[in-house]
Order: structure tokens, then C-alpha cells, then sequence
């Protein structure tokens, strides 16, 4: 019959003062605030561009061929040439690429709820807004490099600005504008529906006929009557008008102020909704 061996009592006075020796002794940084945040997860959104490089295929390849293939193909029929079609288009090829980009931003919000990492976020102690506002920080500078592309393959197409460098900017500008507030439409759908795909197939059901139902590609007067007055008052046809002004150096008057009153009531509409359905998802 075997003795049981007595275990020694571990030293806790030497574990403790092992342990304070590895602790920090100063004061607790404070926690980091809102824009903090935001800027973090915004920052995270590029990452994800620079491990996963095959995103940015639609905004550089996506408005490269868009430009090419409306410009050659349709320039001769609608203006004589495709260098006096260009001065027309790509006003609104730039408006056309960026909206279509919109889309991607839900179809990431619904790519992160499928792996669960919003479930993930929503358990750390940060600013619960912090990870959506940072994804559409995130998108803004994809929406910037679209635009970018379109404006320099418009220069080497032989596209001309009157309104000059100013006008350019200002006029991206106000794409930026536009297509932040609908972004927000993307996130709302990106939290409802079940799976990324269904983000796709909604938004391309929508943006098809809000983009080509509007003046992007030809002038509204030569189309039947009946589609003059869906041109006429979709938002997008104003948009386009409010960038063509711009970059031909002229003030863009009552188009300007409808797409801004726009932009507002999208964002006034659908972002309190959207952080609504995230805290309750």
C-alpha cells in the first residue's frame, strides 16, 4: 500500500510579486472616443482592400471598360465621333460608376454578418456605430478612386473640362456627397436580407433602371413622353446635370439644391433606421 505523497503549498508571496512585476504601474490610457473609433474600422476597411487586392477590380477595371465600351461603341451613332461623345458622357459615366460602387458597401455589411463578425463587434466596448461609420469612411475612398480612374481615362480619351481643376473637384465632390447618402440605403439592406448574394441582386434591380432611365448616355428629348417625365424627376438626371454644370464651369443653380435636399432625406431616412436595425439585429 503506497503513501500519498504531500504537495507543497505554491509561494504565493513570491507568484504575487511576479505577477505586479509584469503589470503596468501607470495610469490607465482612457478609452479611445468616436471618431477614434470610426477612424479605426475605416482603417480596417482598407486593409481589407490591401490583403484582398482583387476588391479593387471595380473601381479601376469596372469604369475602364464602362468608359471604352459606351464611347466607341455608341459615340459615332449619338454625336458623330466618340472625342465630341466623350464631352457629354463622362460627366455621367463618372455619376453611373460610383452609384453602381454604392452597392459593395452593403454587400460587405452582409459578407461581416455572415462570418459573424458584427456579433463579434458589438461585444467589444467601443462605440456601437463605430464599425458602420468606419466601413463608409472606408468606401469613400473607394468611391474616390473610381472617380479618379474615370477622369484621368476621360483626359487620355480626349475629355476636356471647361470649368478646369476646380470644377472637377467640386464636382466629384458632390458625387461623394450623393453616393455617401446612398450608401446608407446598401447598409439598411446589407442587415435585412440573409446573405450577400441577396444584397447583389437588389441593388442591380434597382440601380439598372434608376441609372439608364436618366440622362447619363443621351439627351431626355429624343425619348418617348412618357419617359421624359421618369428622366425628368430622377434624382439621378440631377446629379448628372449638377456635375455637367460643374465641370463646364458653370453654377449648377436649382440641381445642386435637389440633390443635396436628396442626399439629406437618404441620410435622414435611412441612417437611423440602419443604426436601429444594427443594435436590434
Amino acid at each position: 500500500m503506497s503513501t500519498p505523497t504531500a504537495q507543497a503549498a505554491p509561494d504565493t508571496a513570491v507568484a504575487g510579486d511576479g505577477l505586479r512585476g509584469v503589470l503596468a504601474t501607470g495610469s490607465r490610457p482612457p478609452a479611445p472616443g468616436a471618431v477614434t473609433n470610426s477612424l479605426t474600422y475605416g482603417w480596417r476597411a482598407l486593409l481589407r482592400i490591401k490583403h484582398v487586392p482583387e476588391q479593387l477590380i471595380d473601381v479601376t477595371l469596372f469604369p475602364i471598360m464602362f468608359t471604352l465600351m459606351f464611347t466607341f461603341l455608341f459615340g459615332g451613332a449619338l454625336a458623330g465621333s466618340p472625342s465630341e461623345y466623350v464631352q457629354f458622357l463622362l460627366p455621367g459615366i463618372l455619376v453611373q460608376t460610383t452609384v453602381f460602387i454604392t452597392m459593395y458597401t452593403g454587400l460587405n455589411m452582409a459578407t461581416d454578418i455572415d462570418k459573424g463578425m458584427f456579433d463579434r463587434f458589438r461585444s467589444l466596448p467601443i462605440w456601437q456605430p463605430a464599425p458602420v461609420v468606419g466601413a463608409m469612411l472606408g468606401d469613400l475612398a473607394r468611391f474616390a478612386t473610381a472617380c479618379a480612374m474615370v477622369i484621368v481615362l476621360g483626359l487620355i480619351l480626349g475629355f476636356r473640362p471647361v470649368g478646369g481643376p476646380t470644377g472637377v473637384l467640386l464636382a466629384i465632390a458632390l458625387v461623394l456627397v450623393f453616393c455617401w447618402a446612398v450608401s446608407w440605403i446598401w447598409i439598411l439592406v446589407g442587415l435585412y436580407v440573409r446573405s450577400p448574394n441577396s444584397v447583389m441582386g437588389i441593388s442591380m434591380m434597382i440601380l439598372f433602371p434608376l441609372t439608364f432611365a436618366s440622362n447619363i448616355f443621351v439627351d431626355p428629348a429624343t425619348m418617348p413622353g412618357w419617359l421624359q417625365t421618369v428622366v425628368e424627376y430622377n434624382p439621378i438626371s440631377y446629379l448628372v446635370t449638377a456635375v455637367r454644370d460643374l465641370m463646364a464651369g458653370q453654377l449648377p443653380g436649382s440641381d445642386l439644391t435637389v440633390v443635396l435636399v436628396v442626399a439629406a432625406a437618404i441620410v435622414a431616412s435611412f441612417g437611423p433606421l440602419s443604426m436601429h436595425r444594427y443594435r436590434t439585429r
